[in-house]
């Protein structure tokens, strides 16, 4: 319980700032600071040193505190060697810690997935403040809703009814989905807490309007010729080993760009295949700044969607329609599902070399008459739901569904 003298507080949970976690962490406390909000920010008091924690104790968001929490030291013995039941001990414990000097009158989680599962079991792990989430992972539902996917039957059928009991959790106000599709699949439902569309933002690009493709290439020193942006951590998920093999030989390849922190399996890898290529590839290998990200989506053509195993939402996806740029898509997971109009770029069925081939001399013809024209678009496109994915339009939605 709260201490008898303790003041009144928003309290924003995330153990975890690795990643983008910490920017969905940092958008939720401008949002709510901005709006009037005292927020404190709870955290593993490993992640001091992490720079939205320095910032924080620095005092640089206004109206904002960290709290550095002590992990707990037996969250995973027994039944917490499952990870939802560990992760509920973890927020458990954290929220504890905050009530020992505050008042909480709302908590946020901008990743509930930690613990999603084991609320129909253990209830809301915040006693009886009111709280709201975010589910970012939640997947069973696609082939109810055709977006490609594996099919599981079984596991997809107790997920969905864990689901729908956690709606029902005690103190759960609104539950935020990135995925668009799981609130029209729970459409009609009734009881438990609202399930609303979080559109997942991008983060707001400093200075991209007035960023030429020329002044870009320059700064990035990229040479002539159209180039293929493949953005992010990069690993074998990213389907580089298959873009790679593809373009390995072809004549009219376009120049890779590479940007970001690559896994060593694929470092390895690249180290060694990119010989093959026709043009050499260009390669950040590293923390890409938001001033150089910006420079990437103006400079390159293209920019690769091609993922493996990858089925939920991707940022990537929506710098690239921001930025103006078609992609080459998978035609799997919430990627595809974005993409099938072909509105935003030629979409792979599969990623076999002459998929990936074909769908690259869609970008950029071939100079002969028997140039493939780009395909028709079949069902009408989604494309038009990006335009929502920006940092304004998720502060607003998260502050309805706490209001």
């Amino acid at each position: 319980m709260p201490a008898s003298n303790s003041a009144p507080a928003l309290l924003i949970i995330e153990p975890d700032f690795t990643g983008h976690r910490w920017r969905y962490v940092e958008w939720a406390m401008q949002a709510f600071a901005e709006a009037g909000h005292r927020c404190v920010v709870v955290t593993d008091s490993a992640n001091h040193g992490h720079r939205l924690a320095q910032a924080l104790a620095a005092g640089n968001y206004p109206g904002c505190k960290l709290l550095l929490a002590t992990p707990a030291p037996d969250a995973g013995s027994g039944a917490g060697r499952l990870s939802y039941i560990r992760y509920w001990r973890v927020f458990h414990d954290m929220y504890q810690q905050a009530c020992a000097t505050l008042q909480p009158t709302l908590a946020v989680v901008p990743y509930a997935d930690y613990f999603l599962y084991a609320l129909p079991v253990l209830g809301s792990p915040f006693a009886a403040t009111p709280w709201i989430g975010i589910t970012m992972r939640a997947s069973f539902h696609h082939a109810s809703v055709g977006v490609r996917a594996p099919r599981q039957p079984v596991v997809n059928t107790a997920k969905a009814l864990l689901f729908r009991a956690a709606l029902r959790t005690d103190g759960l106000r609104t539950l935020l989905s990135i995925d668009p599709t799981l609130p029209q699949w729970h459409a009609g439902r009734r009881g438990g807490a609202a399930l609303g569309y979080l559109a997942d933002p991008s983060p707001d690009a400093t200075g991209t309007g007035s960023t030429s493709a020329d002044d870009a290439r320059a700064r990035l020193r990229l040479g002539s010729g159209p180039h293929l942006l493949v953005y992010g951590d990069v690993s074998a998920r990213k389907g580089i080993r298959e873009l790679v093999g593809a373009l390995s030989g072809h004549p009219r390849a376009p120049t890779l760009v590479i940007a970001g922190v690559q896994d060593a399996e694929t470092r390895d890898y690249l180290r060694a295949a990119t010989s093959a290529l026709a043009r050499e590839p260009v390669v950040l290998d590293r923390f890409i700044t938001e001033t150089e990200e910006a420079d990437l989506f103006a400079a390159c053509d293209a920019v690769w969607l091609g993922y493996k195993g990858h089925y939920g939402m991707s940022g990537v996806l929506v710098q690239a329609y921001r930025s103006g740029k078609p992609v080459v898509a998978t035609a799997d997971g919430l990627i595809g599902w974005f993409c099938n109009g072909r509105e935003l770029g030629p979409v792979l069925e599969d990623l076999s070399a002459p998929a990936i081939r074909r769908a690259l001399d869609q970008l950029w013809p071939p100079p002969s008459p028997g140039a493939p024209s780009a395909p028709s678009p079949g069902v009408p496109g989604r494309a038009h739901l990006l335009a929502r994915h920006t940092v304004g339009e998720f502060k607003r939605t998260l502050l309805s569904a706490a209001a």
